[in-house]
């Protein structure tokens, strides 16, 4: 039967409509994605977490940890931003000294609760901090529940001291600025000074004062752009983040919710 043109008209336009809806799908897919091959970048998302609280220092988005080879694995990023001074916010001096002793502190309690309350059992870890956040991160790949219930695969650490030596899960990179001396603000400096110092991945940037450097150096693609998202110098691993995903949440000194409800 022969078709009328206005027939093939609708079609076309039925097939034009289908398109434009197939783009747009895949356009907004791609726009809820971030896609992290450098040190520098993954150390910009977890500074995201310094929100003066609101909504919290911690944060988990769900993505895939590719390797260079093109191996994939799903994994949650959980990244924990260093020390910020908020009214009952745990990102204090305190859990910084307690930390740096390699100790419980509030922060750490939070992170491992957030974790547990809010990843599958079972899933993958991939962990990521700055200065207090990268010992918090340590601290969480030792923690023997974390161990048990999860496996984590890699931890990353800007500007943090080692801590939890012998007892982390996964492998560990820390990254410290030449002109930043907190990454030896631990206990470990002491015990473990030989780990302490040469497994520290060390760099110059611009900044000569240590506060400059502490501060700002690890977002720098100069000279951290050449470590992955794995903090893993030349490494060519990535993480494709999911970022409609990404939960940020607080990390209290006092839990003061049941008050709340």
């Amino acid at each position: 039967m022969k078709r009328r043109p206005i027939d093939i008209l609708a079609r076309l336009l039925a097939v034009a409509l289908i398109a434009v809806m197939v783009m747009s799908g895949a356009a907004a897919c791609a726009a809820n994605t971030r896609v992290i091959t450098k040190a520098p970048q993954l150390a910009a998302m977890v500074k995201e977490g310094k929100n003066r609280g609101n909504p919290g220092p911690i944060s988990i988005t769900k993505g895939r940890l590719v390797s260079r080879f093109g191996r994939s694995q799903d994994v949650y990023l959980v990244t924990f931003s260093g020390t910020e001074l908020v009214l009952n916010q745990s990102t204090d001096v305190i859990s910084d000294v307690l930390s740096g002793f390699n100790t419980n502190n509030a922060y750490y309690y939070n992170a491992v609760k957030v974790i547990r309350e809010h990843v599958d059992k079972g899933s993958r870890l991939v962990l990521a901090g700055t200065s207090l956040g990268g010992m918090v991160a340590q601290q969480v790949a030792a923690n023997p529940t974390i161990k048990k219930e999860y496996e984590v695969l890699n931890t990353v650490g800007f500007g943090s001291p080692l801590l939890s030596q012998g007892f982390r899960e996964g492998t560990i990179r820390r990254l410290g600025d030449w002109a930043d001396p907190v990454p030896y603000l631990s206990i470990n400096t002491f015990t473990a000074p030989i780990r302490s110092i040469f497994g520290l991945n060390r760099e110059k940037s611009v900044y000569k004062l240590p506060i400059q450097a502490h501060i700002n150096s690890y977002v720098l693609d100069k000279p951290w752009g050449k470590y992955d998202a794995t903090g893993t110098r030349n490494g060519g691993a990535k993480l494709v983040l999911d970022m409609s995903t990404r939960v940020f949440y607080p990390a209290p000194i006092f839990d003061l919710s049941a008050f709340r409800r």
